[in-house]
């Protein structure tokens, strides 16, 4: 018997693969070259997931902490003891009390995602985490300051763009990160095949700058400083043309103003490229018929990363570049969680309120991951006192891990909804396992709105959990009900639960799916236009209407919309219907439905980006020693990865990384064990020397370091590594948002 599966759903990208099983047991994995959607390939995710069915160390029962150890127990206990410490954690310290930390992996799991926002309204918190302020936090708060919505992103063309420039990314490694692109390879290789070009700017040469026309390396931590230059080179010289975006764009003479001190002379010497080539570049990116400005982790997550993102974002705008194919372009998903979110009033936030201990801004709810620790260990009113966490690792994968290590220890409570005692996970009194990835649907509403095309896919799940296994969303919503008060909560309450247990994961799918552009109109759903002109007076009413932003968003989004796309009709039933997917379409121009800003314009130049500019004016070359970047390989993208033997064995992938020039200055030789020294911590590693190294930078990958005592990862643990966020200190962080820095990490390096 074989089935389709979309494995990847814990990467940004789309894997079609036939999956062969007989009695319950997976037999074969194979690439699937006749989807239209498949990488044709067999993916390392999908390894993983395999191994990770199989695994004997996977948790497959809920488990408490006692002094013996760990115990199993029944769901009905586990749950029950969850909500009743939480209660009192809340009852007697306040609700602030009570942190919550959502790890990548929530994302790609559409049942658990759909259930976490009511999860956190019932915990009524304000101490939320997640990932994204280790990740993508700058990309989305450019999108809410310039498009007025946080998930609002613009994605590549990438299949039709001349012009390819690549900044801090490798999407060879990630299948395209906050960019859903299945067979990297294949398409970078059509794009050459059309005469277009690619560009990649990176300190090190990653697989992408490999197969790149040109690669330059830059000095970690300055791609802001770079794009002032090359926006400065187009006001300059004037070649600011945004052809269709005219009379849609406010802040021209703003960003003209901030760019104007950053010449290609002036920056020259801060990112090691040269003014020349500088100005070549912005030249060529101006000139080229279409061309599409991409930026990523190495972007993102280095000093001044708010600003350098939001700069790569108005280089493809004053080139017109936005919003026409071969750009920059926004996606029309089946699931339109954007419009969606437009149309309650949730569009994202900055800076409505700050941290008890550090004075941090809030995103989108949440404080950066970097002050997680400080609201643990700093004591007075408001202290954290217990966590919760969701598929996430931050002892390895957020800054200073050693000390929110020390921090989780000491907590009164933690539970970890989780399948492995993992670094985090050992200090939680009660571990809640759902079930594994095969065996739970897959229909994923964040990113195929990152796709670059227009795409929906159902995953069935490949396997049948055990009778007394939990999905997340169930084990989500059974805290729910609980911590709102369970049978004596007030009878609306007790009424939301069973429509959510009633509509389950598929329900709230088949709701999402009906609701989007391409869904299934009821007959008696008209648009305003519509009814509203049967009425006396009809025409006045509707014209006073009209100009509400509800409205306004109603009739652009959804079944609602006046152009809503012919024939479509979908529900789940239809996509379910199609094993491999829907293609619903290349993207196509729709910046009039993406921009929520108040004046319905583009802010090219935000104030708020003011303070950044500021502090960039104190650049100081780099003292004595290295500037430490990561890195990304595609059998270890997360740490979970680890525990399977087929992904770890064969050669080690935890070293540093050093150009051969300094090696040499050093007296250092390849495979030697040397120490990487921060005021943080040390950890110590074997030397790889390469020229895909700039000289002055070292690269050391994450997600390693299982070596810590507790953890039952057996095959991991006999690869442990070490952590990179153990030389990574949380306290500095980026000037705008306190997100983590994760890049351009000053080190020393010595024998060890």
């Amino acid at each position: 018997m074989a089935l389709h599966y979309r494995t990847c759903n814990l990467c940004e990208a789309m894997c079609g693969l036939e999956i062969e099983h007989q009695d319950g047991a997976v037999v074969a994995i194979r690439g699937d070259k006749q989807d239209p959607l498949s990488q044709g390939h067999i993916c390392p995710k999908a390894v993983a997931l395999k191994d990770l069915h199989e695994d004997p160390d996977r948790l497959r029962q809920p488990m408490r902490r006692t002094d013996n150890g760990w115990e199993p127990i029944s769901w009905e206990e586990a749950l029950d003891e969850t909500a009743r410490r939480l209660r009192e954690t809340r009852e007697t310290h306040g609700k602030n009390a009570v942190a919550a930390y959502i790890g990548n992996p929530t994302v790609h799991n559409h049942g658990a995602l759909l259930f976490l926002i009511p999860f956190l309204r019932a915990l009524g918190t304000r101490n939320r985490y997640s990932a994204t302020s280790a990740d993508q936090l700058p990309q989305m708060l450019a999108c809410l300051q310039m498009f007025g919505h946080q998930a609002a992103f613009p994605v590549p063309d990438i299949d039709r763009t001349d012009y390819f420039l690549v900044i801090g990314a490798n999407p060879m490694a990630s299948n395209g990160s906050v960019m859903t692109a299945p067979d990297m390879r294949g398409r970078l290789k059509k794009l050459r095949a059309r005469g277009g070009r690619l560009v990649v700017i990176d300190p090190r040469r990653t697989e992408t700058a490999a197969v790149a026309d040109e690669h330059l390396f830059i000095r970690p931590g300055t791609d802001a400083y770079l794009m002032l230059a090359m926006v400065h080179v187009l006001f300059r010289d004037t070649r600011i043309d945004m052809g269709h975006l005219d009379g849609m764009v406010t802040g021209t003479e703003q960003l003209a103003e901030a760019v104007a001190p950053w010449t290609p002379d002036r920056v020259a010497d801060i990112t090691g490229i040269d003014a020349a080539t500088i100005e070549r570049l912005a030249h060529e990116f101006a000139a080229a018929p279409s061309a599409a400005a991409y930026c990523r982790v190495g972007t993102s997550t280095a000093p001044f990363s708010s600003i350098a993102t939001a700069l790569v974002y108005a280089l493809n705008i004053i080139t017109g570049n936005l919003d026409r194919p071969g750009g920059l372009m926004f996606t029309q998903p089946a699931m339109d969680v954007v419009g969606l979110g437009a149309m309650s009033g949730d569009t994202g936030s900055f800076d409505r309120y700050r941290s008890r201990v550090r004075d941090l801004p809030e995103f989108g709810g949440e404080f950066p991951v970097t002050t997680l620790a400080d609201e643990i260990l700093a004591p007075g009113d408001g202290q954290v006192r217990a966590v919760v966490t969701h598929a996430g690792n931050p002892v390895l994968s957020t800054p200073d891990g050693k000390r929110l290590d020390k921090a989780l220890a000491g907590l009164d409570f933690m539970v970890s909804i989780d399948l492995y005692i993992n670094e985090t996970t050992r200090h939680a009194d009660i571990i809640l396992p759902p079930t594994g990835h095969l065996e739970h649907a897959q229909c994923d509403p964040a990113f195929h709105a990152l796709a670059v095309r227009n795409t929906i896919k159902f995953s069935p799940a490949l396997f049948e959990p055990a009778p007394d296994a939990m999905h997340d969303w169930e084990i989500l919503l059974g805290l729910i009900y609980r911590l709102n008060g369970g049978d004596s909560q007030p009878a609306g309450g007790r009424l939301v639960h069973r429509l959510l247990k009633r509509l389950g994961d598929r329900g709230m799918v088949d709701l999402l799916l009906r609701l989007g552009p391409y869904g299934k109109r009821p007959a008696w759903l008209e648009t305003p236009r519509n009814w509203l002109a049967r009425l006396p007076g009809g025409g006045a009413i509707e014209r006073r209407l009209a100009r509400l932003p509800l409205v306004k968003a109603m009739a652009s989004y959804g079944p609602w919309a006046s152009e809503q796309k012919p024939g479509r009709g979908l529900t789940l039933k239809k996509v379910i219907a199609e094993p491999h997917g829907i293609d619903l379409g290349p993207l196509q121009p729709m910046l009039a439905r993406r921009i929520f800003t108040r004046d319905r314009r583009i802010q090219l130049m935000p104030e708020v980006y003011g303070k950044t500019l500021a502090a960039m004016e104190n650049w100081q070359a780099p003292a004595d020693g290295f500037l430490m970047i990561g890195r990304r390989h595609v059998r270890s993208n997360n740490s979970w990865m680890h525990n399977s033997q087929r992904l770890v064995k064969g050669k080690g992938r935890c070293d540093v990384m050093m150009h051969p020039d300094d090696a040499a200055r050093l007296s250092l030789a390849d495979g030697q064990t040397v120490s990487v020294i921060s005021d943080t911590g040390q950890i110590s590693l074997p030397l790889k020397v390469s020229e895909d190294i700039m000289p002055g930078v070292i690269s050391v990958p994450h997600g390693w370091g299982h070596g810590r005592e507790g953890v039952q990862l057996r095959v991991a643990t006999r690869h442990a590594g070490a952590s990179v966020n153990d030389v990574i200190g949380s306290a500095t962080v980026e000037t705008l948002t306190g997100m983590a820095v994760l890049n351009a990490v000053p080190v020393q390096v010595e024998a060890a």
